[in-house]
């Protein structure tokens, strides 16, 4: 076979602007839906699809489809991990795209409990659970296509932007509903909850025309003409690598049970129990989003300086060191005091362990198995830890008689030992030379 012509400056430069888009366009799509399911989750699903003669019943059940988005998500991470390092990252991409996509505008779209009776929750719950497919392997995805197309000495920087894409859809959807209750949450309950998850559909014939063009990344391509590449990646995976896949794995329990209390319980605690409007909440994540924008670069940057195994562990210290305040400034029900938690929590510390992953969990694992590895051993943790940490936190507050949030404090203060310790066990040096 013929060796690949070079590529010149502008051909690289063309080339990672593709792949820049169309990664943070994918991470800005699940994260959009991510706070808009959670939000309305909290303040408008359990009047909607749910019997609402018992309020806190249908409060628990609304904020429970949530969690059982994240049943399909281990599912699609090692289907789409394995088609990802058997059919090319760039085809995968597209199709749990499109999954994705298609679902967060169909949310819009079903009919009320007062329309259609118990089918509304059931139509509901299968579309998560569909979503969850897609979303389950969205980015591990971007994560490894933006590592393999990054420069020895860049990895660490273009491994952080699907960290970028996230917090961009934060923005967008926090900022959508803020708008949308500048007058309080009438007008959610009254339908304007549709809006945004409807719009959604411009958003994916965006990302959709973007991935499009995106090329195959170099590293997959030139491990395909090896004769080294393993026909069972997932094989491979559950007997050679198993620690990469464990280190991968307690990572992702740690950091999704901090990111997912910080972003998602905090919004029902505040609803729920301190009486905290939408239009409250949704500007504390707008500001962090704004905060967490210019800080995610910095973190990538530091990981190319640094190594985002430092990166990671210092992340990890200092969320656990953080357990309590957050939970002492939410619980004032003060605005003031919530700016200044979630900007905190989802704006820094959230970034700080996020933007590493892209190169530290990349590089825990070979070329040929790579997708495969980051998918399942993520989406598995993701599962277990984002859909069950803030159902779990939640139920906590509610049972206790003083709805008393020491217990969130230390599943937050274990969570954040946990992300420290896995960076421990990195395995980086098997399959990379550059540490970063």
């Amino acid at each position: 076979m013929n060796a690949p012509q070079a590529e010149t400056p502008q051909q690289v430069r063309t080339r990672l602007r593709k792949v820049a888009a169309a990664t943070i366009v994918g991470s800005m799509l699940e994260w959009y839906d991510f706070y808009l399911y959670a939000t309305m989750a909290s303040i408008v699903f359990s009047k909607i699809f749910f019997d609402h003669s018992d309020p806190a019943t249908a409060s628990l059940q609304a904020f429970a489809t949530f969690a059982i988005g994240f049943v399909a998500r281990p599912i699609g991470g090692i289907f789409f991990g394995y088609l990802g390092d058997r059919i090319g990252r760039k085809r995968m991409l597209f199709i749990t795209f499109c999954l994705m996509g298609l679902c967060t505008t169909a949310i819009g779209l079903i009919p009320g409990y007062a329309t259609i009776g118990v089918w509304a929750p059931l139509l509901l719950v299968a579309i998560r659970i569909v979503q969850g497919l897609g979303a389950g392997a969205e980015l591990a995805g971007a994560a490894v296509t933006s590592y393999e197309h990054a420069a020895a000495d860049r990895k660490g920087r273009q491994g952080a932007w699907p960290a970028l894409g996230l917090n961009l859809g934060l923005l967008l959807s926090s900022l959508t509903v803020y708008l949308l209750t500048l007058g309080g949450d009438a007008f959610l309950l009254a339908g304007g909850w549709r809006i945004p998850f409807i719009l959604s559909f411009l958003l994916v014939l965006v990302g959709l025309w973007v991935r499009r063009s995106l090329p195959e990344t170099p590293e997959y391509s030139h491990a395909q003409d090896s004769p080294a590449q393993p026909r069972q990646p997932i094989r491979e995976v559950f007997t050679t690598q198993i620690r990469g896949l464990a280190v991968v794995f307690f990572l992702a329990v740690g950091y999704n049970a901090l990111s997912y209390i910080f972003k998602t319980f905090s919004l029902a605690y505040l609803t729920q129990f301190k009486g905290v409007s939408a239009h409250v909440t949704s500007l504390s994540v707008t500001l962090a989003s704004l905060v967490a924008i210019v800080a995610v670069p910095l973190f990538g940057w530091l990981c190319d300086r640094y190594s985002s195994q430092r990166v990671l562990m210092t992340g990890g210290v200092l969320s656990a060191l953080f357990a309590y305040p957050f939970m002492a400034l939410l619980s004032t029900g003060k605005s003031m005091a919530i700016y200044s938690a979630v900007i905190v929590g989802t704006g820094l510390l959230a970034p700080m362990m996020f933007a590493p992953q892209g190169s530290f969990l990349s590089r825990q694992f070979p070329v040929q198995s790579r997708s495969t590895g980051v998918g399942t051993g993520r989406e598995i943790g993701t599962a277990l830890a984002g859909g069950l940490a803030p159902l779990w936190a939640l139920a906590m507050v509610a049972q206790s008689a003083t709805h008393s949030t020491l217990g969130v404090t230390l599943i937050l203060a274990c969570s954040g030992v946990l992300v420290a310790v896995a960076t421990l066990f990195d395995q980086g040096y098997r399959y990379s030379r550059h540490q970063n």
